[in-house]
């Protein structure tokens, strides 16, 4: 299922890099173009993954009604297929309440797909996915993003060693089918005249985006993701794959279950796994085509980055 392209081209979607600022902005554009925020996140979809995600307050999901926050339990897997199945059910929803559909958030692979139609691919080989599991149980995550580097360069060099998930579903396509996923993964981008108009990422200066990680994260731990994460461990069932290797999560998981180490090389060690996944959403939002980038300095407000994204579209209608 897909979103009806005469209701896609309604819609509007900010992303950008972790910590840019996307939330603050999608508020003041919220509460300025009369719509209501769809998440185009990966990790706020999970219950009780709050602080190490970032998710909206009450308060602010309180001033705009928010989309696909909190729908799964953490045990629980999620396609890509999935995802855009949810959004096709809610976007008309929305829009007959008069309302403007707003994505907002940096998973790359949701956008894509949104814009350009999912990649199914073939069924799950399930015996193939357990052989390769226990052997990266065994010989760690690291050798079986070496295998992908060698089959297919491409996607190895999109997907962190640590997206266990995504790095045996490409080798498992490859396997299957042959051919490499990036070869598989093309799916063009609309013409011009069928695309959604409104696709804006935020593109801030590194160092400025670096500091905000810092901060961000010892926030994070300040704020009490020490905790949470016991919580999620001590549920009533194990968490899902997905869930744990969130970054934030995986980290402290890693630490917990160990019983030993420095809190502090806990917290340096998610800012840089954060910086680099940064570092991947801005080399995805930059290669869409469909994207227009809303460079920023880092001295804005939120209400002024909304105030050229308005004033963009108006030039653009």
């Amino acid at each position: 299922m897909h979103i009806a392209p005469e209701d896609l081209r309604r819609c509007w979607f900010l992303a950008g890099p972790t910590a840019s600022g996307k939330s603050d902005v999608a508020l003041i554009l919220a509460e300025q173009l009369g719509a209501e925020i769809i998440a185009l996140d990966s990790m706020t979809l999970y219950r009780g993954m709050d602080i190490g995600t970032a998710k909206p307050t009450a308060a602010e999901r309180a001033r705009v009604p928010h989309h696909l926050f909190d729908v799964l339990d953490p045990d629980e897997e999620y396609s890509v297929a999935e995802y855009v199945t949810a959004c096709a059910a809610i976007v008309p929803e929305v829009l007959s309440r008069d309302r403007m559909p707003l994505f907002v958030g940096g998973t790359g692979l949701y956008l894509r797909s949104l814009l350009r139609g999912v990649f199914e691919g073939p069924p799950a080989d399930w015996e193939l996915r357990r052989q390769l599991t226990e052997e990266m149980e065994r010989r760690g995550v690291a050798v079986l993003h070496e295998r992908l580097q060698a089959i297919d360069p491409v996607t190895a060099a999109r997907l962190s060693p640590n997206d266990v998930r995504r790095v045996i579903r490409a080798l498992e396509v490859h396997a299957v089918t042959g051919r490499p996923l990036s070869d598989q993964q093309t799916q063009p981008p609309l013409p011009c005249g069928l695309r959604p108009p409104h696709v804006y990422w935020l593109e801030p200066p590194r160092a400025w985006l670096h500091e905000r990680i810092r901060r961000r994260v010892e926030r994070m731990f300040a704020a009490g993701l020490t905790d949470e994460v016991r919580r999620l461990l001590d549920g009533p069932r194990p968490l899902s794959h997905t869930a744990r290797q969130a970054i934030g999560y995986k980290e402290v998981i890693d630490w917990l279950e160990a019983g030993s180490g420095d809190p502090a090389e806990v917290a340096a060690l998610i800012q840089t796994r954060t910086r680099q996944f940064a570092k991947r959403q801005h080399t995805w939002f930059r290669n869409l085509e469909e994207c227009t980038s809303i460079a920023i300095a880092g001295t804005e407000s939120p209400e002024e980055i909304a105030a050229v994204i308005i004033e963009g579209a108006r030039e653009q209608d």
